[in-house]
């Protein structure tokens, strides 16, 4: 019987063959979904799929893009986000 935390169906399993010739189960957290657009929902490119705790682990310039809100908001959205904040109409 797996440990409680290993009990949901949310876990991706894989049975494995020991070289002691036990049959045994490990479980893997699933991954996570892509990171996507405030705005327009796509997927945000250059950002990984990892879970929190790895995520953690990798070093900050390979988590996000490098532009300003660039893992907020895609190319598209953020130009967009900046010529509006620029180019507003005189009052």
């Amino acid at each position: 019987m797996p440990r409680p935390g290993l009990r949901s169906k949310a876990q991706h399993r894989k049975k494995l063959k020991t070289p002691g010739n036990v049959n045994v189960t490990h479980y893997w957290r699933k991954k996570p979904s892509k990171a996507e657009c405030a705005i327009c929902k796509k997927p945000l490119q250059a950002v990984p799929r990892l879970r929190p705790s790895k995520m953690k682990k990798t070093n900050h310039v390979s988590r996000r893009a490098n532009r300003p809100e660039s893992g907020r908001y895609c190319a598209n959205c953020l130009q967009t986000l900046l010529k509006e904040a620029v180019w507003q109409p005189s009052e």
